[in-house]
């Protein structure tokens, strides 16, 4: 990836396993090469192993992310909130560990809100790829393909092969 990262990532969509294998093989000899190119399917890849169209695995991801920044924020709220208020809840522990007692219940109420904030956001995308999951119960196969940064997808190519749709997902 000498230019990094994603440029342009699609689903083509096909009713016919041999137009997939046809256009899976004409996309990977495409020069530069595609960054991926999977095809998912009765027989093929199953949706739930691609990170890219799972929206349980995009929800992992943004719960990770938050909880980078919902934790140690989480921590300090505790912490100044024991120092602010005078409260001595836990004034069994001594007069640092009940603020440290404090900080440690922030923290772990920043734990869970990266959950209930990355389960409350949906996207766009997550709407595309519930269509994409009705294609696939219908019989339909999917090739997921993405260039590389600044490479443009060879739409002509895709549309040779009489796809029955071509789904574009979010640009990273």
């Amino acid at each position: 990836m000498g230019q990094g990262g994603v440029g342009t990532s699609v689903v083509v969509v096909l009713n016919d396993r041999k137009r997939l294998r046809q256009l899976q093989q004409r996309l990977s000899e495409q020069q530069p090469p595609m960054l991926e190119l999977v095809a998912i399917g009765e027989g093929e890849t199953p949706l739930v192993a691609v990170d890219r169209l799972n929206p349980a695995a995009a929800r992992r991801q943004r719960q990770r992310s938050m909880a980078r920044w919902l934790l140690p924020f989480g921590f300090l709220a505790g912490l100044t909130f024991t120092y602010i208020t005078d409260l001595d809840t836990f004034a069994f522990a001594g007069a640092w560990s009940q603020h440290l007692i404090g900080g440690l219940l922030g923290l772990g109420s920043g734990w869970m809100g990266s959950f209930a904030a990355a389960a409350s956001v949906t996207s766009e995308e997550d709407d595309r790829i519930r269509g994409l999951r009705n294609r696939l119960e219908e019989g339909s196969w999917l090739l997921l393909a993405e260039t590389p940064n600044g490479v443009e997808m060879p739409w002509r190519l895709l549309q040779e092969a009489r796809p029955q749709a071509v789904v574009r997902l979010a640009e990273s």
